[in-house]
């Protein structure tokens, strides 16, 4: 296994940070406060390419391997978590179902957008009583034989780029029979679809996040993603991938803890020396180094493994689950470290610490990994 970047790789890195630190940082800040979701910097994105990483040319994308979108996905949350969760939805849990389990005809008719980044797709899985518990599902979809429609009613939690001005679709799982989920494709704008006013969150203020209502909502039957009864599946197929890209996004979290909180240590002084000479600052920098080292590692192997046609389940709930929980134990060590000033909002690592917390919780809890993890080790669970 080779876990060295490529030439190419790491100038794509340069590119994406140098837009990161010219386009999204000193936004941030506004951004957060106001709980404004930035849409011309999700068009940025997509000009950049970055919506189409991982798909085919013919749709519109770059046909890159896994990895390098996960490094655009790090690149992106060192300087601003809001706007990495909006690009790893986007690609992850918007436009990656249709291509993935999609006909060709939905394919031609989603992807061209989503791929450019001139629209977003949501991701309709969670409910107020079906979290963790996704095969708790209460939404329902019936097939109108007279007119060949899906009747959808029921609601959905907590879901991401799914009320944003630039929204066009949401897929939603739905029994559509006992013991049958299956996954719909419902456009922007359909009656009986109700996108819930954005939601007051501890953090990823500037994330497109809102609650949707499905009341006799009616899309055509040719508006099935995949095979009927296979979308329960589907979506935990899909939530495999996402949780490579989580765990990336918190590497870039560490990664921005780390060298804030070791430029800090060096340029303020106290005692008349350098915060950074003093042992218990030096050492927690030391540990923040050793995080973003071991997390990046876990990561990027499960893009490997993912990249190599390898089996990459376990590995994947392995890289979350260190990373995500390792993510929030570096933002309070940076807060710890820049003292006061680490309480204020318009520190970056304020920001951090209020955002990190979702990680250890969307696309599959701390507890659900592990649960994953004991699964593979053949616990009889």
């Amino acid at each position: 296994m080779d876990l060295e970047f490529s030439d190419e790789q790491e100038q794509f890195r340069k590119v994406v940070r140098n837009f990161a630190e010219a386009e999204i940082a000193p936004s941030a800040e506004a951004w957060d406060r106001d709980h404004f979701f930035p849409i011309d910097c999700v068009h940025a994105m997509g000009a950049l390419g970055l919506f189409g990483l991982p798909f085919p040319e013919e749709y519109g994308g770059s046909n890159s391997d896994f990895a390098t979108m996960c490094i655009a996905i790090e690149e992106i949350a060192r300087v601003d978590q809001s706007m990495a969760i909006t690009l790893e939805a986007g690609v992850g849990l918007g436009a990656n179902p249709i291509f993935t389990f999609g006909t060709e005809a939905q394919r031609q008719q989603w992807l061209p957008d989503l791929i450019a980044g001139r629209k977003l797709g949501g991701f309709g899985l969670t409910e107020p009583d079906a979290g963790s518990d996704a095969g708790g599902t209460r939404t329902t979809a019936a097939l109108d034989e007279a007119t060949n429609e899906w009747v959808i009613n029921g609601e959905k939690a907590f879901i991401t780029n799914s009320g944003s001005s630039i929204t066009s679709l949401v897929t939603v799982t739905a029994r559509t029979g006992p013991g049958e989920i299956s996954a719909i494709i419902v456009p922007e704008g359909t009656p009986g679809f109700t996108v819930q006013p954005s939601y007051r969150k501890m953090g990823w203020h500037a994330s497109d996040t809102h609650g949707l209502t499905f009341s006799d909502c009616r899309v055509p039957s040719e508006n099935l993603l995949g095979e009927r009864g296979k979308g329960f599946r589907q979506f935990l197929a899909t939530l495999d991938d996402g949780r490579i890209a989580i765990a990336a996004l918190a590497v870039g979290v560490i990664q921005a803890c780390l060298e804030q909180s070791v430029e800090y240590a060096k340029n303020r002084n106290a005692f008349g020396k350098p915060i950074g000479a003093n042992q218990a600052v030096a050492f927690a920098c030391s540990d923040l180094a050793v995080m973003a080292d071991a997390a990046r590692a876990l990561t990027y192997k499960a893009a490997w493994a993912k990249d190599n046609g390898r089996p990459f389940k376990a590995e994947a709930a392995v890289a979350k689950l260190y990373a995500t929980e390792n993510a929030i134990t570096a933002t309070r060590m940076a807060t710890q470290v820049f003292g006061g000033y680490g309480f204020m909002d318009e520190t970056p690592v304020a920001r951090h610490y209020r955002d990190a917390k979702i990680l250890e919780i969307g696309e599959g809890t701390s507890e659900i990994q592990r649960l994953v993890i004991a699964r593979h080790l053949g616990l009889p669970l």
